[in-house]
C-alpha cells in the first residue's frame, strides 16, 4: 500500500509539469503577408509564368481572374510552408463567369487542394512582403545598429588590394612577355 501512495503520489507531482511542456509547445502562429507569389502554366502554349499578386488584389492570367484573399507564412523556427487563399473565376467572351476554384493552397503540397482546369495549372510558390522580399521582420534589438554596421575608417581597409596590384580587365587583350 505505501508502495502505491508513492508512485500516485509521484504521477500527481509529475502531472502538472507534463501538461506545462505539452501547453508551452504549441506551434507559432503563422505570418500574414502581402503578396502572393504564384507559378502559372498554360498548358496548350506551355508557357510558365511567375505572378505576383498584392492581397486583395486581381490579376489575369489567360482567361482566369485570380483574387488573393490571404497570404500566410509559418515564422522561421517552423516547418516552411506558405498558404494562399485564392478565387479563381475563368471569364470567356459571351459566357458568364464561372468560379473555378475557392480555397487554400499550400505551397508544400499542391495536389493537397489544386485547381483542375483544362487549360491552367496553378501553384503558390511563397508569400512575401512587396517591400520585404519575403523575409519576416526582425526585431531592432537583433539588427546591427548603424554604428556598427560602418567600418572603422581610421584603419586603411586591407582587404582592398593596392591599386598597383590591380590585374588589368580581360577584355584589353593578353600581354606577352619581352622578348630576350
Amino acid at each position: 500500500m505505501t508502495r502505491l501512495r508513492t508512485v500516485l503520489a509521484a504521477a500527481l507531482v509529475a502531472l502538472p509539469v507534463s501538461a506545462t511542456l505539452t501547453l508551452g509547445a504549441h506551434p507559432a502562429a503563422a505570418v500574414p503577408m502581402d503578396t502572393v507569389v504564384l507559378q502559372g502554366l498554360d498548358k496548350i502554349t506551355a508557357r510558365v509564368s511567375t505572378i505576383k499578386i498584392p492581397v486583395g488584389s486581381t490579376v489575369n492570367f489567360g482567361a482566369l481572374q485570380i483574387t488573393a484573399r490571404a497570404c500566410d507564412k509559418h515564422p522561421p523556427e517552423e516547418t516552411p510552408e506558405a498558404a494562399a487563399f485564392l478565387e479563381v473565376v475563368e471569364v470567356k467572351p459571351d459566357e458568364k463567369p464561372v468560379l473555378r476554384f475557392s480555397g487554400w493552397m499550400f505551397a508544400s503540397s499542391p495536389a493537397l487542394s489544386a485547381l483542375e482546369h483544362p487549360v491552367y495549372d496553378l501553384i503558390v510558390l511563397d508569400c512575401i512582403n512587396s517591400q520585404g522580399g519575403g523575409e519576416t521582420d526582425t526585431p531592432a534589438q537583433d539588427q546591427p545598429q548603424p554604428d556598427q554596421a560602418k567600418p572603422d575608417q581610421s584603419k586603411p581597409d586591407q582587404s582592398k588590394p593596392d591599386q598597383s596590384q590591380q590585374k588589368q580587365p580581360a577584355d584589353q587583350g593578353t600581354q606577352t612577355p619581352p622578348a630576350q
